[in-house]
């Protein structure tokens, strides 16, 4: 079996724009940003106009549930036709070395195509590609309605693999200057520098592969996370845009029963990201509950029982460092009442991470409390805020670390939704290249 079997990866046909389209009209940010704020994708149609744009190829999800949405996506799926038959495309066989610089932050990244039979988004999977928080299954038929007649996919699927020692890219770094540059432009609205670079290379992609190959390597990978065996391995983990990929997984299995097994719908276009790439900043997800019972802090000693102990603390910068201080014996996160600031620590605990052994009690208690409301909140002055008004409580949780992100998946499964945030709105991947997935 070869490394791209084994790691699940294909070396992909890339349709990238032709010489003299216009790119920074080309190139448009994820179709699941700005959902609540339709105005931003107004401003990109009128930026766009009539040029070419994978603007034209996709449903932005801010009109997902708009009255017009098939003829939207009848639309979307007639350009998808036009650009191919009218030369608006040209393909190019190999990975792309992408490059984003965002204010003072550069992001690299590759894009493959991703075997969708290592695949299994549903809870428990031991699959060599896996979400790394819940797939709500209810999301996936709107968006499997875009897809299952579309002639092409474009990406804007980011997805994480755990290489500190930066192999995978070594060999593409050292040669970065010699390689075909295929773009090189800046992206609308304030969303920094793209660049993409062309990895043709028989002996090149080879080394890519061995290098991903590496990180599964049985002694390694048992090592590495603290396992017994390396059996079932996590190469591949989501960052961004894991219902998309459940939409073309959902896709795939409609197809099988009259499809080949080389069907180009097995493969999803991705971009991967190396989970210590300076760029990416892991920010917690807080938690406030709105008109919790007066049985609440009770509930949440009984739950926990002998692990749980609760310390009275002066102020919020102090409840910020004494959560800092958790570590893989006892897990810290704070309680933020209206009267009162509380460290909540957690000895020996059952989930790899803070926020998941909280929400274990949380949802137990939302389901027995029902006029009790929940909302996941980002920013320490926000969570602090909230937590202080009458009939609230506010829970600080730590950040994730890098070095513990893929443990938690390996040992705890999907995390909880809303466990953690991953860089901001505008950062997001845009669409560039394309693939046929269609034969």
């Amino acid at each position: 079996m070869s490394n791209a079997e084994k790691i699940g990866v294909l070396v992909p046909d890339v349709l990238l724009p032709v010489q003299g389209i216009d790119l920074h009209k080309w190139a448009v940010i994820a179709c699941d940003q700005f959902t609540s704020q339709p105005e931003y994708w107004e401003k990109v149609a009128e930026t766009v106009g009539d040029a070419p744009s994978t603007f034209h190829l996709i449903l932005p999800e801010a009109w997902l549930h708009a009255p017009d949405v098939k003829d939207r996506i009848r639309k979307s799926q007639q350009a998808m036709q036009d650009y191919l038959e009218n030369g608006i495309l040209e393909p190019h066989k190999g990975f792309v070395f992408v490059e984003r610089q965002v204010a003072d932050k550069f992001q690299s990244g590759l894009v493959v195509a991703l075997d969708l039979e290592c695949y299994d988004y549903n809870k428990g999977s031991q699959t060599l590609i896996r979400a790394t928080e819940g797939t709500i299954l209810d999301r996936l038929p709107p968006r499997m309605d875009v897809r299952r007649d579309a002639q092409l996919e474009s990406p804007h699927i980011l997805v994480l693999y755990d290489d500190p020692d930066g192999v995978v890219l070594s060999g593409i770094l050292a040669r970065k200057e010699e390689l075909p540059l295929a773009y090189d432009f800046e992206l609308m609205a304030g969303s920094g520098h793209l660049s993409g670079r062309l990895i043709e290379d028989p002996v090149l992609i080879d080394t890519v592969l061995a290098g991903l190959a590496s990180l599964i390597e049985p002694a390694t990978y048992a090592q590495k996370y603290d396992l017994p065996n390396a059996e079932s391995p996590l190469l591949f983990a989501m960052g961004d845009g894991n219902h998309s990929l459940a939409t073309a997984k959902a896709i795939l299995e409609e197809l099988k029963p009259h499809a080949s097994p080389d069907h180009p719908s097995r493969y999803a276009l991705v971009e991967l990201v190396n989970l210590h790439d300076p760029s990416l900043n892991f920010e917690p997800i807080h938690r406030v509950l709105f008109n919790p019972g007066e049985d609440f802090e009770t509930s949440l000693q009984l739950f926990f029982a002998e692990k749980l102990t609760l310390h009275s603390i002066a102020d919020m910068p102090t409840l910020i460092a004494e959560v800092a201080k958790s570590t893989s014996t006892q897990q810290r996160f704070g309680m933020i009442q209206p009267d009162s600031y509380i460290l909540i620590a957690l000895e020996h605990p059952i989930h790899n991470l803070p926020a998941c052994s909280l929400q274990q009690f949380l949802d137990l208690y939302l389901k027995s409390h029902p006029d009790t409301k929940i909302d996941y909140v980002h920013g320490d002055d926000t969570v602090d805020e909230l937590g202080r008004k009458p009939g609230n409580i506010g829970f600080f949780l730590p950040p994730i670390s890098k070095d513990s992100f893929f443990r938690s998946v390996i040992v705890d499964g999907a995390l909880p939704r809303k466990t953690f945030s991953m860089n901001h709105a505008k950062d997001k991947r845009f669409y560039m290249e394309c693939r046929k997935i269609k034969p």
